[in-house]
């Protein structure tokens, strides 16, 4: 049963300019890449730009301590790209640190087996190699065109004064309260006295902000050393010292075998569309196969329809299923927060991109490494504590991750997507894509139009405000639940995106957000 009001309806202005859009679900974010395409930088450049200080304003979600994928178009060479900087577990990790408490399932997203005391969700020992700076450098060195201190420095000023502590602050804050108060340096950057929410007041105006100096003092020191100084320089050497002190396992050399890998994405052809799907251990594999099976079953009308929504959660449910016994990831709980941002970026020439970055966790480990000031991640959780599957814990091995960054080309129009959470992000981005490609909507009526979500492989999430009919459709796929679209919980991803048509260009963030936006150069 919900509480929420019945007439209230939440929009977002969509608007077209003939210069570049940054999509991000920070405004600020997308204003520090907006600014850098108005300066002349390429799409890429305002894309390094907004991960940085996306890591400010929004640290529980992503930064420089987790990892992610972005897929790029460049408009120039007709040809579209994969960066992978996923995590990988530490080469020193060690399994038998790791025992089993059949007791129960794991506390956070996966419903693994649990691990006694939760050591791989929370704490040191949860934390995985670092990969976004790498893919950062590597993006900058492939296709930057702005001097990469420059890019740092939006990131740097945010930081310095430190991220607003409002009302949507406040809830994120306080719904992971518990866990943050176990690490003191967690805790004395979210909360006041060790155990209160860093929290805004209820009905006076304050101006709370995080003190992120020491996030801001790494942050310059990448910009003044570069992106390897993260790998194998001073903030290497503080990172490996801190995760240590704190009884991880991470190495000054885990970070520097590091490295970031470009690839070709999934393309195939849907319908009349050209769709560039993530390569690597992404949910690209999963999209294309939901695609392929929806092509055939059904055709497209002038709007979607009971017939398309079950066509969609069919073909989810069984991209799922091949995805958990194939691929290892058996699963998350549906109303678990996951820990991920997203970004979308077009510039004026056509170039796109979108970035899909996470600490996995809301929040990541629930511990900030005090030298650096910065949260880290937990993406030891994303590996099976089990021995003999193919996700199973090891040392060395790259994570398993659920992000889609997407390009597509359909009816004269290129779009970049991407969503953040957990595995609601492939659901997500496919009915985005069904409604672009199949019916011909522009972003703003995408964005707007009602999705499922079928990422529980056994059943279906049906947006309330979807006629009666569309659930009744798929109820004889599998067991459907309806909910609202609300700010929190998420029922649904929280998804962005840009789009390109006549040289004119557009973008788009998540109606429910209260931060996200999508930002013209031509604004600043």
């Amino acid at each position: 049963m919900s509480n929420f009001s019945k007439t209230q309806k939440i929009r977002k202005e969509v608007l077209w300019t003939d210069g570049g859009v940054v999509a991000s679900q920070h405004r600020k974010a997308a204003e520090a890449g907006a600014a850098v395409l108005a300066a002349g930088g390429d799409a890429i450049d305002a894309a390094i730009a907004t991960s940085f200080a996306v890591g400010v304003v929004e640290p529980w979600m992503s930064g420089p301590m987790g990892g992610g994928m972005m897929t790029l178009w460049r408009a120039g060479e007709e040809r579209a790209e994969t960066i992978e900087f996923g995590m990988r577990s530490p080469a020193g990790l060690k399994t038998e640190d790791y025992p089993l408490d059949p007791s129960g399932k794991a506390g956070d997203l996966f419903p693994w087996t649990r691990v006694k005391d939760d050591r791989n969700v929370y704490g040191a020992t949860a934390v995985a190699v670092p990969g976004t700076v790498a893919g950062m450098e590597l993006a900058h060195q492939k296709y930057g065109t702005v001097d990469w201190a420059d890019l740092l420095a939006p990131a740097v000023a945010l930081a310095e004064e430190g991220m607003l502590v409002d009302w949507y602050a406040s809830l994120i804050i306080a719904s992971a309260t518990r866990q943050l108060a176990k690490d003191p340096d967690a805790a004395a950057l979210f909360l006041i006295d060790g155990q209160w929410p860093n929290i805004a007041g209820w009905t006076a105006l304050t101006d709370v902000h995080l003190d992120q100096k020491t996030h801001a003092a790494t942050l310059r020191r990448l910009a003044e050393h570069g992106a390897r100084d993260f790998y194998e320089g001073e903030v290497a050497r503080m990172l490996a010292e801190d995760v240590q002190a704190k009884g991880g396992s991470l190495t000054v050399e885990d970070l520097a075998a590091y490295r970031a890998v470009a690839s070709q994405p999934r393309t195939i052809r849907y319908r009349d569309a050209v769709i560039h799907a993530p390569s690597g251990l992404s949910a690209g594999a999963e999209l294309v196969a939901t695609l392929k099976e929806m092509e055939t079953a059904f055709t497209p009308g002038d709007a979607p329809s009971a017939e398309s929504y079950a066509a969609l959660g069919r073909a989810l449910g069984n991209a799922y299923r091949h995805r958990l016994a194939t691929g290892g990831d058996t699963g998350e709980s549906p109303e678990a927060p996951a820990c991920t941002t997203t970004f979308s970026v077009v510039d004026r020439h056509g170039n796109m991109v979108n970035v899909t970055q996470t600490l996995l966790s809301i929040f990541g480990s629930s511990v900030v490494s005090p030298q650096t000031g910065m949260l880290l991640n937990n993406g030891i959780m994303w590996f099976d504590p089990e021995p003999g599957k193919p996700n199973s814990l090891a040392p060395g091995k790259r994570c398993l991750m659920n992000i889609c960054p997407t390009v597509g080309q359909a009816g004269g129009r290129m779009f970049a997507l991407g969503a953040s959470g957990g595995r609601k992000i492939l659901p997500a981005v496919a009915n985005l894509t069904s409604f672009i490609t199949d019916f011909g909507m522009d972003l703003e009526t995408a964005f707007h139009t009602p999705r499922i979500d079928a990422s529980a492989a056994s059943g279906t999430v049906v947006d309330e405000d979807l006629p009666p009919e569309v659930a009744e459709a798929l109820a004889k796929v599998g067991p459907v639940k309806r909910a609202k679209r609300t700010v929190h919980p998420y029922a649904f991803a929280v998804p962005a995106g840009v789009m390109r048509e006549g040289g004119r260009n557009c973008g788009a963030t998540e109606i429910m957000t209260p931060w996200g936006d999508a930002m013209h150069e031509n604004a600043q």
